[in-house]
């Protein structure tokens, strides 16, 4: 969502692949069967948080995001947290009333009436400089960081993956709709159907089939990945394609396992 996308490969933190893991075939009989490798693995879960944080707020350290917050004039309020919650598109509401129903006494419930205004919206009314150190602060209280992982999961990490599995999708091909419905949406009404990740997977799956229908994942995925620049260049706030660049990349390179990544320390 945010529009300085710096990604991994792509970026002034000299990301670099440490490599690839392949699952290697036994050929011995009667060993058990490893459960294939999926992003909701820990590790590769990890990556992908890391992955949406370099290019969200350039940086890999995605639970220092916590307490981020600012307005990057895309016309969807304010942008906050792990994942880009906005005031204008009714995730951020999520996070807060969930926080509420946890912990009643915290210091951004008084500003629920005001999300709830502003939703649909790019207003600031009721919330301002106030609702900001609000939410800074919250940002130090697990109960709340708690809230962000479980809005981030519930709206966009499982269906994602979710509709990656059904699609006979990898590792790689897991995050690229993760990645995509981060900034995209899941379709609830804040942007234009078409325009949600809902809508670009529709249309790519109208221009060629999914490796669960027979098709192949690359080609598929680089179809997907065409889709999404299209609406990627409808906003300005978008329109740099560094973060589907460094996709095209790992397609390009086979890691569809999705590489592991470190920082090159000066």
């Amino acid at each position: 969502m945010k529009k300085k996308v710096i990604y991994c490969l792509l970026s002034l933190l000299m990301i670099v692949l440490y490599g690839c893991s392949q699952e290697s075939k036994s050929s011995q009989k009667n060993v058990k069967k490893e459960p294939p490798v999926s992003l909701t693995d820990k590790d590769k879960k990890e990556t992908a948080m890391e992955l949406v944080s370099s290019a969200e707020n350039s940086s890999l350290n995605w639970k220092k995001q916590y307490s981020y917050i600012e307005d990057i004039k895309d016309g969807r309020g304010y942008t906050a947290g792990i994942i880009g919650f906005c005031s204008g598109t009714g995730d951020m509401l999520e996070v807060v009333k969930n926080y509420t129903q946890e912990q009643p006494d915290n210091k951004l419930a008084k500003f629920l009436p005001a999300l709830k205004k502003v939703n649909g919206s790019d207003s600031h009314e009721g919330l301002g400089v106030e609702y900001e150190q609000a939410w800074k602060e919250a940002s130090k209280d697990p109960v709340f960081q708690k809230a962000q992982n479980k809005i981030r999961d519930r709206d966009y990490f499982k269906p994602a993956v979710k509709r990656a599995k059904k699609d006979g999708l990898s590792v790689l091909g897991q995050f690229i709709y993760y990645d995509a419905i981060v900034m995209h949406g899941p379709g609830d009404g804040s942007v234009p159907a078409d325009q949600s990740f809902f809508g670009i997977r529709k249309t790519a799956m109208a221009a060629y089939k999914t490796p669960s229908q027979g098709g192949n994942e690359k080609k598929y995925l680089t179809v997907f990945l065409d889709k999404r620049d299209k609406v990627m260049h409808m906003e300005d706030a978008h329109d740099d394609l560094s973060r589907t660049q460094a996709q095209r990349k790992f397609l390009k390179e086979k890691n569809y396992d999705l590489p592991g990544l470190f920082i090159i320390l000066p």
